[in-house]
């Protein structure tokens, strides 16, 4: 007993009542989905010592219509609590539907000018959404570590200026109230796709949040650290494939474009990819994120700065504005080839 289909027109005082039945049980409650004819609560906790008779008590409740088990270990995220993909709206763009979302923008904010030119030229190449680190995770504490909160006033002024939504890292749950002050989406990078804490922190909050798959972590493994943030009552999730960690040097990482069709059968959840991080190399990136679209990814995220030879981080992989523009061209017939638009 892991989700309870409710009937249409199920009212407030039924819900509660079954939320009241399901704490003797000792279990809670979170609900997932609240559509306009039928709403889901997905039941929290370990449901496997509910007798079969006990389960078909609920059945016979007032407003509910079934009681149904999940068989993956990642109940809110499966498919089997949501057929169709969810679509997920930030500022009146979607993330999920049949338009696909590009963020783009420099790995880190550098400054207001910089950055601004840089939204600037992106938007008008056709991103629909503007990404750029305050907070960085640097492998070495000598690197450049991010402009802190002075980045993200930047950020959201370069957004409030180009009219697009804003996406921005999350790397301690201490910063968490701040940066959501000025970020649409919160991202949770590849370090800390499993920083439990982090993830129940930021499923607390409303915003939507992208997260990254971990450097040596399984679809599995990435699916349960999305439930992390589903269990603490936030759907809105984004799943980020940015390559994983294998023997091949040729690259940075290893992007792993096979898990977008295994993401798309398991989850209802939309599936991005930032071949940017993902190969490392500027020459490889305009050939990844095409194939990333011909796979059924449902955006890009995609690293650019005016002046890449003088990035504080990450230029070796960030495209100029016209490369990105050039690759936005690039990209509209492969994404009508697979019954997208861009």
């Amino acid at each position: 007993m892991d989700i309870i289909v409710l009937k249409p027109g199920t009212k407030r005082d039924q819900i509660s009542r079954i939320e009241k039945k399901l704490k003797k049980f000792g279990l809670g409650t979170n609900v997932i989905i609240k559509g306009t004819e039928r709403t889901i609560i997905g039941v929290k906790g370990d449901t496997s010592h509910i007798l079969p008779e006990q389960e078909d008590s609920f059945r016979v409740m007032e407003g509910v219509e079934e009681v149904m088990r999940i068989l993956k270990p990642f109940k809110l995220a499966s498919r089997e609590v949501k057929q169709s993909g969810t679509v997920i709206t930030v500022k009146g763009r979607k993330i999920g539907g049949k338009k696909l979302c590009v963020m783009a923008g420099p790995c880190s904010i550098e400054g207001p000018q910089i950055f601004m030119d840089i939204a600037e030229q992106v938007k008008k190449a056709g991103a629909n959404f503007l990404r750029g680190g305050a907070f960085k995770p640097r492998t070495s504490p000598y690197s450049f570590q991010g402009m802190g909160e002075e980045g993200l006033k930047i950020l959201y002024e370069a957004g409030k200026k180009t009219g697009l939504p804003v996406v921005t890292e999350v790397m301690d749950p201490r910063d968490l109230e701040v940066i959501t002050e000025y970020a649409d989406i919160l991202q949770i990078g590849t370090r800390n796709m499993q920083n439990f804490r982090l993830l129940l922190e930021v499923g607390l909050s409303r915003k939507p949040v992208l997260l990254k798959r971990g450097l040596s972590a399984t679809i599995k493994e990435w699916l349960m650290a999305a439930e992390y943030i589903m269990s603490n009552g936030n759907s809105k999730v984004i799943l980020c494939e940015r390559g994983i960690r294998t023997f091949e040097t040729a690259t940075r990482n290893t992007l792993d474009l096979s898990a977008i069709p295994v993401l798309k059968k398991q989850t209802h959840l939309p599936v991005i990819v930032d071949p940017s991080h993902g190969v490392g190399h500027l020459e490889f990136v305009a050939p990844m994120a095409r194939a990333a679209v011909a796979a059924g990814a449902d955006g890009l995220m995609i690293e650019v700065h005016s002046k890449p030879e003088e990035a504080f981080s990450d230029g070796e992989q960030s495209q100029t504005p016209e490369q990105f523009r050039k690759m936005m061209k690039e990209l509209k017939p492969v994404a009508r080839a697979v019954g997208r638009d861009i």
